[in-house]
């Protein structure tokens, strides 16, 4: 008769306890910050280096992102070996496992919000000694106790103690799902950068094969010229140094670009032994025209590192209500039927079941300050976390200054370093030409050649820079991950929450 009034009013005690306040701090969203601009006198047109790769390029505010923005650089071989990478990478199925921890890990957490329901069987052969009188009715020494229960208990979640845990796995979670994001990005960023870095050292290889052949073109000349006694024998002697020097720096950069085909294969998941065919050139890829530029106070919303930190400043401010809801009273519902009979199939027959119902309350008293220390950690780990999540948005909006920076002066890098090439490389024609006129001394010729090697590998250097730089401002802006279309790869995880639209941040900083 206990056990219907019981349940019947079971679900009512949830709802109220459901309804019931939360102690500890409410999370709001921090302000984005206030900036108009990343950096002063920001710069929109970048010049061009009248050379392929060196193109014009305008940065365009408010331009969104592309989800497979890799795809501005026009190379398919390129686009390949990022979705290769996407899929195959072990460090991207370690934070998808990641996300599924965290995930469950709430998901066991929101279970506390229902009743526990426990069955219990036991089953015991007993003997009475011949002292005692048998417990049995018909007095047998040895018998069977066969003895069902069924246990349900609830623990009232009066000051939201297990919600504010629940809130806490759950912008784990949330955090966990903008690591992967994050990872995502990094992933797609360092095969774009290590395509780049290839192209750029097979470019750097191929330009001092070129200037070794220029050389041995100088030596041949100096060797008929001495041998006609027109020049002394020391001038062909630098001359072979220098040629020797030459082709020193040829076997360090053919080491660096098998090393950076190596780290290409292991961004696939791949082995060095099975690195794929592509071969990156610097004409394969292309520079985008337009660049985009996110708002200053979107940008918090857009970046996946800043995103992971604002979830876990959300966990850190959920632990402490769990803190001081665990030094508040506990109370717990009970009610439990049992059922004992000397053998199974009178297990269940009417007349042998017991009920019990009851409700705990427990409280700390006395416990050596270990919950009040534990809710000053809670804080200081809340506090913790702000100054993190402040740390991080610094960072995240100096990188995109720096990457605005390094575009606007490696455009003048470049084309100053196209201009320095043409230059040298006239210089070097007409002082061989009076070299073999007998014109002119060995020494200018020397010099010529030098600063023509230096000006050509600078060239391929800083046309390489430029690259670098438009895929860098893809990363420091976030990526695109918001406009993922379901057809690329990586598509299948989990969608975090999406940046609210530029309309409604640049209207009101308060998220």
């Amino acid at each position: 008769m206990m056990r219907r009034p019981f349940l019947a009013a079971l679900p009512l005690v949830a709802a109220g306890a459901l309804a019931g306040c939360s102690v500890g701090p409410d999370f709001v969203s921090p302000d984005s910050p206030k900036a108009a601009t990343y950096v002063p006198d920001q710069k929109s047109d970048l010049v061009a280096a009248g050379i392929p790769g060196g193109e014009a390029q305008r940065i365009v505010q408010s331009m969104d992102i592309p989800g497979q923005w890799w795809g501005v650089f026009q190379s398919p071989q390129l686009n390949s070996l990022i979705e290769q990478s996407l899929r195959a990478n072990p460090d991207i199925k370690a934070a998808i496992a990641g996300l599924r921890v965290a995930q469950q890990n709430a998901r066991a957490q929101r279970a506390t919000l229902f009743p526990t329901i426990q069955g219990a069987f036991n089953a015991t052969q007993n003997q009475t000694p011949a002292s005692l009188q048998s417990a049995t009715a018909d007095q047998q020494p040895i018998y069977g106790l066969f003895v069902a229960g069924l246990q349900i208990t609830y623990a009232l979640d009066l000051w939201g103690g297990n919600r504010r845990q629940i809130e806490s796995l759950d912008a784990l979670a949330e955090a966990q799902c903008f690591q992967l994001e994050g990872a995502y990005l990094s992933l797609a960023s360092n095969v774009v950068a290590a395509a780049i870095v290839e192209a750029s050292l097979r470019g750097q290889v191929e330009a001092t094969k070129r200037i070794v052949a220029a050389q041995r073109e100088t030596l041949g000349i100096l060797t008929r010229q001495s041998g006609l006694g027109a020049i002394p024998g020391a001038d062909v002697a630098t001359q072979q140094a220098a040629l020797a020097q030459a082709e020193s720096t040829l076997p360090p950069l053919q080491k660096a670009l098998a090393q950076q085909r190596n780290l290409l294969a292991t961004l696939t998941g791949r082995l060095p032994s099975e690195a794929g065919p592509e071969r990156f050139e610097l004409s394969d890829l292309k520079l985008p025209h337009e660049l985009p530029l996110t708002l200053p106070s979107q940008l918090v919303e857009q970046r996946p590192d800043i995103r992971a930190a604002e979830a876990n400043l959300h966990a850190a401010s959920a632990q402490v209500g769990v803190a001081i809801a665990n030094q508040l009273p506990q109370v717990t519902l009970g009610f439990g039927l049992n059922s004992s009979a000397l053998s199974l199939g009178t297990l269940f027959m009417p007349g042998l079941a017991g009920a019990t119902t009851g409700a705990s309350a427990l409280q700390t008293l006395i416990d050596g300050g270990a919950l009040a220390a534990k809710k000053r950690s809670a804080v200081a780990a809340l506090e913790q976390a702000d100054a993190q999540y402040q740390s991080i948005v610094l960072q995240a909006y100096r990188n995109v200054a720096d990457t605005l920076n390094a575009l606007e002066y490696d455009a003048l890098a470049l084309k100053s370093a196209v201009e320095a090439e043409r230059a040298a490389a006239t210089a070097l024609q007409i002082a061989r030409k009076r070299l073999e006129l007998g014109d002119t001394t060995y020494v200018i010729v020397l010099i010529a050649e030098l600063t023509y090697q230096q000006t050509l590998l600078t060239r391929v250097q800083a046309q390489a820079a430029r690259l670098t730089n438009t895929a860098a401002l893809f990363q420091s802006l976030g990526g695109g991950w918001w406009n993922r279309d379901g057809t690329g790869p990586g598509n299948g995880r989990s969608r975090c929450k999406p940046p609210a639209s530029p309309w409604s941040i640049s209207s009101n900083t308060q998220r």
